[in-house]
């Protein structure tokens, strides 16, 4: 079988996706970087280093471009993400099995009616008409979004973002070495991430009589703000802004942390660091709007979630996690089994084939159990 990843650049959230399909069929994987990575990524810490052999970049001459439209075409199946059409244009006319990759596409509600209708022709007149173009949704919310347009009802399946995953040699010696009612927050400091909101419940958490640390990781325009709102609260002792780092510092914060907070709104397409965090053996509680929660949360079995915006449930959670240590402690665990036994790059590059060997025998999806590559409503 041939598989082609073709998107706009290659970075950590598909690399350990890329490396495990490459592990499973060698030559016949291929990934297309149709843009160099942006300056802003770059700052963030995603330059990739050296390219893996699999990964072929369109950009760099019109040969290379060429190359890559004969490689999609002949592939048995694509995965297409933020990929321009024209890469695509001879592949649907020729019906093959072709994946679109998509987060929600309604992400902000103003003039939804609008939005929907340019879609209804957008995805009409590109994908509906054709039997083998099917939807993995990187996120909870993506399939009905698309469904609002009239396309992909029953053939959208459950997908995501897989970073790297660690496999530790006793996991439960590593939970019980965090630092006690430690609490951390990781994110760009930016409206929809709502850092404030962990500041809000550091207060509240003040005031009530807890003990605790809040660790804010990240840069951005607010920051100047949530430093005011730090000390206007007399927060400093136990609320410390960290600033930007690597994201293998981040992880190294993650495995040192009891409890990790997930604050960001509906512009949450996934969220890696959910993956992350519960990878790491975090108690996670996490809004219910981030893409990433509704697939990767079992509320009260491996996570919490509250409701959007609703700062007092996230902080009642928030209590009921420092008040039982024993909770905090198995919903870590339990996170963490999320992710190494099921919602891993390994297990998403076996199932894909899986898939992609069902539909083309005119079945449906093997997967009845909630993860990746089942369907998704």
């Amino acid at each position: 079988m041939k598989i082609v990843f073709a998107s706009n650049y290659y970075n950590h959230h598909q690399s350990s996706f890329s490396e495990a399909m490459y592990s499973l069929i060698g030559d016949g994987y291929a990934f297309i970087e149709t843009m160099p990575i942006e300056q802003e990524r770059i700052n963030m810490g995603w330059r990739m280093g050296e390219y893996s052999p699999f990964v072929i970049r369109s950009y760099l001459s019109y040969e290379a471009y060429k190359e890559c439209i004969r490689v999609i075409n002949e592939a048995d199946v694509v995965i297409a993400g933020s990929v321009p059409e024209k890469f695509l244009r001879e592949r649907m006319k020729q019906k093959k099995l072709t994946f679109r990759y998509s987060e929600r596409i309604y992400k902000v509600a103003k003039h939804m009616m609008i939005r929907i209708l340019w879609h209804f022709f957008k995805f009409h007149y590109r994908d509906h008409s054709n039997p083998n173009v099917y939807l993995l949704c990187a996120s909870a919310y993506a399939a009905g979004d698309y469904a609002k347009t009239g396309v992909f009802k029953g053939k959208a399946y459950k997908w995501g973002y897989f970073p790297e995953v660690k496999r530790y040699e006793n996991v439960d010696s590593v939970i019980a070495a965090k630092r006690p009612v430690s609490i951390l927050w990781v994110a760009r400091l930016i409206g929809w991430k709502h850092p404030e909101a962990s500041i809000r419940v550091a207060k509240i958490l003040k005031d009530s009589g807890y003990t605790f640390e809040l660790n804010l990781i990240g840069s951005g325009e607010l920051e100047n703000e949530l430093r005011r709102m730090i000390a206007d609260n007399s927060l400093e002792n136990c609320v410390h802004m960290l600033g930007a780092m690597p994201p293998e510092k981040v992880r190294e914060h993650m495995e040192q942390s009891e409890i990790f907070l997930f604050t960001s709104d509906r512009n949450e397409g996934w969220g890696a660091v959910l993956n992350e965090s519960m990878n790491s053996g975090c108690a996670v509680v996490a809004s219910n709007a981030i893409g990433s929660a509704p697939f990767l949360i079992e509320e009260g079995k491996n996570g919490l979630v509250y409701r959007d915006g609703n700062v007092d449930e996230l902080t009642e959670k928030v209590k009921m996690l420092i008040n039982n240590r024993d909770m905090r402690r198995e919903l870590g665990k339990r996170a963490y089994l999320t992710m190494t036994e099921q919602w891993n790059a390994e297990n998403a590059a076996k199932r894909l084939i899986e898939l992609a060997n069902a539909i083309s025998s005119g079945k449906d999806t093997p997967f009845t159990d909630g993860g990746v590559c089942s369907k998704a409503e």
